[in-house]
């Protein structure tokens, strides 16, 4: 009866392969979502709230609420130290503590759109925009 049992459990799950395989490249793609990549040593993404997604939520989770777990990654959300945009564009160009210099990777737009973003969610009303040339000014 075992033996049986896992033959036939076997037949299914390779009939399930074989199938899958039969599939068309194309169909599958429409299944699976395609992060942005980049080509370059730069980001990709231009929009604050995509290089938040492709960057930035790794660490900082999708509502911004930080974690604990093999290291501390702080919260963003309601958090005051973004109220200065200086603050904020500084860290994301030069780094502080275990979060690396992003600025290496980021033009000095897309500095000015994701810190924008964060300051502008999870929470957060400090609308007076950081801009282009904000980053400009912090990079060594």
């Amino acid at each position: 009866m075992t033996t049986a049992f896992s033959f036939s459990r076997i037949a299914v799950i390779v009939c399930a392969f074989a199938f899958v395989l039969a599939l068309p490249v194309e169909a599958v793609a429409q299944t699976v979502p395609v992060p942005m990549l980049s080509t370059t040593v730069r980001f990709a993404a231009k929009s604050g709230a995509d290089l938040y997604a492709s960057v930035c939520q790794g660490c900082h989770m999708q509502d911004g609420k930080g974690a604990v777990g093999a290291g501390s990654y702080p919260s963003l959300a309601d958090n005051k130290n973004l109220e200065a945009g200086g603050y904020p564009v500084t860290v994301v160009v030069n780094g502080l503590r275990g979060m690396p210099p992003l600025g290496v990777m980021m033009s000095d737009e897309q500095v000015a759109e994701v810190v924008n973003y964060v300051r502008t969610n999870f929470g957060n009303a400090y609308n007076d925009a950081v801009t282009a040339e904000d980053a400009k000014g912090v990079r060594p």
